[in-house]
């Protein structure tokens, strides 16, 4: 382990999700190998990677979506690799995938309705993050203005805070999160940013995969860098934003 990644690992406290050697097939085709990854309490962590890296593939299999996969997944103290993806969600892991899938002939409140799930504690007895409609308002201003609006009459990028919304109405301890500023207005991408800032103050982790290097490094801790299905770096995103080699051989476009 390089010694970035020891110092991050110090800093991270108490692990929620711990990924030990996770490989995933579409099919035939093998798509990750022997991915080792942790989030922890209170952190937000980079996935980053070009188009193609393994990046949505890791979060999916993650959350149960695929049907090959083999990996130690502990999530809070309980293994994921048999539950099926709605056991993994009652167990308080959130997934807000790239393409969004709001329910377009429900209203924005409606949609938030069918995410609810019952409030949440820590191990140690203490509250976690408890979400309601009225404090997602205030989170997200643009919601607020327009809960009675279907999902299919929202932009894009209303569409991708509805999306990260209905996730938090279950409470989760961890919230997996694709690619939130792909394909949407810079202004959105600014408010998704100070969005993940406000989830961090709130004590929500958030697992991040991402390509925009100036997105991560505003709202991450930590990072982890994906080539052809393995990790290439791990580390701080100080340390990866430092590391110009590495910039450039998995990064660059």
């Amino acid at each position: 382990m390089s010694p970035s990644a020891a110092k991050a690992d110090s800093a991270a406290g108490t692990r929620l999700l711990d990924v030990r050697g996770l490989c995933a097939w579409y099919g035939a085709a093998q798509i990750l190998y022997e991915v080792d990854l942790h989030v922890g309490r209170g952190e937000v962590v980079a996935l980053m990677g070009r188009n193609g890296a393994g990046k949505s593939t890791t979060l999916k299999a993650i959350m149960g979506l695929l049907q090959r996969r083999s990996a130690g997944l502990d999530f809070m103290g309980r293994d994921l690799s048999r539950r099926a993806p709605h056991e993994i969600a009652a167990l308080g892991l959130g997934f807000v995938p790239e393409d969004r899938r709001v329910f377009t002939d429900l209203s924005v409140a409606e949609n938030l309705e069918v995410g609810r799930q019952a409030a949440r504690q820590w191990p140690d007895g203490s509250a976690a993050p408890c979400w309601t409609p009225e404090r997602l308002y205030r989170l997200f201003p643009n919601l607020g203005e327009m809960p009675d609006r279907r999902g299919g009459a929202m932009s894009g990028g209303e569409q991708q805070m509805l999306s990260v919304a209905r996730t938090l109405m279950g409470n989760p301890y961890l919230v997996l999160l694709d690619e939130p500023s792909e394909g949407v207005a810079p202004v959105i991408v600014e408010q998704m940013a100070q969005m993940i800032l406000e989830l961090k103050t709130q004590g929500v982790s958030i697992l991040l995969s991402e390509q925009n290097m100036h997105f991560a490094e505003l709202v991450s801790d930590r990072a982890y860098v994906l080539e052809k299905g393995q990790i290439r770096f791990a580390g701080s995103m100080a340390g990866l934003a430092a590391d110009e080699a590495v910039r450039r051989a998995y990064l660059s476009v």
